[in-house]
């Protein structure tokens, strides 16, 4: 079952904002946690994991700008 409940009067901001933001900062907080992976794989020689850690990170990298594009464009329609 699903709560349909609004937390936004906890918060100030609506969920799907709150949902938004916490999305961006997921993306971008992971994608430095996977440059200090990347640069354990390359220290140990492991290639093909760097080159994992590396798609990984442009993923997260393009959900944090995403992101980024849909929170700029939400925030200016708010008066």
């Amino acid at each position: 079952m699903t709560d349909n409940s609004e937390t936004g009067a906890v918060t100030g901001t609506q969920d799907k904002d709150y949902n938004l933001i916490w999305f961006t900062e997921a993306c971008l907080s992971n994608a430095l946690r996977l440059e200090s992976y990347i640069n354990d794989a390359d220290r140990d020689g492991d290639e093909e994991l760097a080159e994992f850690f590396r798609r990984a990170q442009a993923e997260s990298r393009k959900g944090g700008e995403q992101g980024k594009q849909f929170l700029a464009t939400r925030l200016s329609q708010q008066g």
